[in-house]
């Protein structure tokens, strides 16, 4: 078909719409914020980008359609930013990641049939039966990032920003669905409009667990208990309802409580072909210990839905039924199939048993997946120790320089950079380490190179040792980006002094000493330049003048995200859900603008740090707790076990029950 779209022509015509978009983008959400007074803070921010916003928002979307152009995924993960191998998310970074996920929101609901025609074409051009988002090159997310990107420019705190995002987020979605509107308008008039509504049509179960997540975490679920208790009212009714209310009572309550539950277990279409066979060998030992345990059909907790419920979840986690790691589990699951279904009469002890093995086997595979970053995990450990380290560092070399020839800037370099040298060796190898000892040690070499010789052969020996000195302290400034012009400074001055000693001179002249004037004291001409510059200098922080800040530990107040909610109640819930994290469980998370699923295989003892890891195994993110809060406030983490294999069961066959009472 000649005129039929393509991925290039559809993209081009994108291109050729963003001039029209970011000028709408501008206009609107300048308009928003100019009119209500709510945002008059969000506004004077606002005022500051907006010469800049056009350029910002186009020079990063522009990128990101060249890369769909070529067919590529214009979205794809880059690799992980170093803390050694790993990515550290904190509660700011999770801050941007829920202000991208409410844009995609709002795009699609503003366009939820364009963005389904959209999915399938893509997806019938690549010969995909079933599409998913990330087929879409010009899903909402493109649009999202590139908002989010320009967004950064803007002189707020990062909660103001991500509330002018949430303002922004509406005229993004108007433009883009004129956009949107437009590209199906072309294939409407390439007549393949047809293929594109049926193309696909199913949801995809993880993509409407994570749309309803939010809503499912505020109804209650129907206990297995409260179903019994149906089901035993209905097979307590008389037989005089008449044939056709029995025929309704048998076909809805009646029955063997367990088999029905078992066969909507069964039925679950989350459920991997080779999961559910497994499960399926497993009804004998279940059915034989209901014979004798009646707690199994009260209790939900009871160690056999446990263990259905842990078996399923963990299968979910794979998309492709051949992954060896699933292989290795089913295998290992047949294993302990085989001794329950073995056993004539089997316990609740038994499944408990094959419950705590499967945990120990999911925890030992996690543990394995995270041995590739052993070095970079034992560094994020001993991250949350550096501020006390600053602390005690700085508190012992302000007593060792005390009485140190020093200059006020030496001094302060000392005090200040140098201390975040030695901690970053602590951080990085270990408290311990060759590295930090050695850039400890290289204080005292320093202090002596500052003290005259006390023979020629000395002052040959120190005028050899400077080279090496000089390289090794040049190697710490590395190790924290140190400013390049601070850092010539220092050396500059630390070379001038070093120069007065192979002169036969103290390393501090007596004038510079930056000690307090008596009352009525004169200063010399030199002596006052020395006081000036030493004056102007103390003036300056030096940790945040002279040192690249690490945003990540800077204070930052908690944002309401949702205003007449119990503070006190979300707060135990959030606390309740968090403590629940443990190392093998598998979620849907939102990061770097898409859904991803992905496992805990690590957590540091303080229960602050948790790495987890993907589907690939080259997929890792260590998250902070604060930045897990932040997700899980918006609905954009969720277990796998959210809503439990045998929950469901349960929920259907009550739903069976209420529409045949």
């Amino acid at each position: 078909m000649p005129n039929a779209p393509t991925l290039q022509s559809l993209v081009d015509e994108v291109v050729a719409r963003v001039p029209a978009l970011s000028l709408a983008v501008l206009n609107e959400t300048h308009d928003e914020l100019k009119d209500k007074p709510q945002h008059h803070q969000l506004f004077a921010g606002w005022l500051r980008e907006r010469p800049r916003f056009v350029n910002d928002f186009e020079s990063s979307l522009r990128p990101l359609l060249a890369a769909a152009r070529e067919g590529k995924d214009p979205l794809q993960r880059s690799g992980p930013a170093r803390l050694d191998t790993l990515s550290l998310v904190d509660e700011k970074q999770a801050l941007q990641d829920v202000a991208i996920a409410h844009a995609v929101s709002v795009i699609e609901d503003r366009s939820r049939p364009e963005v389904h025609q959209l999915g399938n074409f893509f997806a019938a051009l690549r010969g995909i039966a079933r599409p998913l988002k990330n087929d879409n090159p010009l899903r909402p997310a493109l649009f999202a990032q590139a908002l989010n990107r320009a967004m950064q420019g803007v002189d707020l705190d990062p909660e103001a920003r991500y509330a002018l995002m949430r303002v922004a987020a509406q005229p993004l979605a108007n433009g883009v669905h004129a956009i949107y509107s437009a590209l199906c308008q072309q294939m409407r008039e390439a007549d393949l409009i047809n293929m594109v509504a049926s193309h696909g049509a199913g949801i995809k179960a993880s993509e409407l667990r994570q749309r309803q997540f939010a809503s499912h975490a505020e109804t209650i679920p129907t206990s297995l208990d409260t179903l019994a208790r149906r089901v035993d009212e209905y097979n307590s009714r008389p037989q005089s309802l008449g044939a056709a209310a029995g025929a309704k009572t048998a076909a809805a309550g009646g029955g063997d409580l367990l088999s029905r539950l078992y066969g909507q277990i069964l039925a679950d279409p989350n459920l991997l072909p080779a999961v559910k066979q497994l499960l399926a060998r497993l009804q004998v030992a279940v059915a034989r210990l209901a014979q004798t345990d009646g707690s199994l059909l009260r209790r939900q907790d009871h160690p056999t839905w446990q263990l259905l419920n842990r078996v399923s979840a963990h299968g979910q986690a794979f998309e492709n039924p051949n992954d060896e790691r699933l292989r290795e589990f089913l295998s290992f699951m047949d294993a302990q199939v085989q001794q329950l279904v073995a056993s004539p009469v089997p316990t609740a002890l038994q499944f408990q048993q094959a419950l705590n093995a499967v945990d120990q086997q999911i925890r030992q595979h996690a543990h394995q997946r995270s041995e590739r970053s052993a070095v970079a995990l034992a560094a994020l450990e001993r991250e949350q120790e550096r501020g006390d380290w600053l602390k005690l560092l700085r508190e012992q070399l302000k007593e060792q320089l005390a009485d140190a020839p020093l200059t006020a800037s030496l001094r302060k370099f000392l005090l200040s950079s140098w201390v975040e040298v030695i901690v970053q060796a602590m951080v990085l190898h270990g408290r311990d380490a060759p590295e930090a000892q050695s850039y400890i040690e290289l204080v005292d070499e320093l202090l002596a190179s500052l003290q005259l010789p006390a023979t020629e052969a000395q002052r040959q020996q120190f005028r050899a040792s400077l080279p090496a000195l000089i390289t090794r302290l040049e190697r710490g400034m590395d190790s924290i980006a140190m400013d390049a012009s601070r850092r010539q400074d220092i050396l500059a001055e630390l070379m001038q002094q070093h120069g007065r000693i192979l002169r036969g001179l103290p390393a501090l002249a007596e004038a510079v000493a930056a000690r307090p004037a008596k009352p009525g004291q004169e200063y010399s001409p030199e002596e006052l330049l020395q006081q000036l510059l030493t004056e102007r200098e103390s003036q300056l922080p030096s940790h945040w003048a002279h040192s690249r800040v690490d945003r990540g530990h800077l204070p930052t107040v908690p944002v309401a995200l949702y205003s007449g909610q119990d503070a006190e109640k979300a707060r135990a819930a959030l606390e309740a859900w968090m403590d629940q994290l443990q190392v093998g469980n598998w979620y849907h998370l939102f990061l770097q603008s898409q859904w991803m699923t992905a496992q805990i295989a690590w957590i540091s003892e303080s229960r602050q740090f948790f790495l987890f890891v993907g589907q690939d195994a080259d997929e890792r993110h260590s998250l902070t707790r604060g930045a897990i809060e932040q997700l899980l406030a918006n609905g954009l983490i969720t277990a796998l076990e959210e809503e439990s294999l045998v929950q469901r069961a349960v929920t259907s066959l009550m739903q069976d029950l209420d529409e045949h009472p």
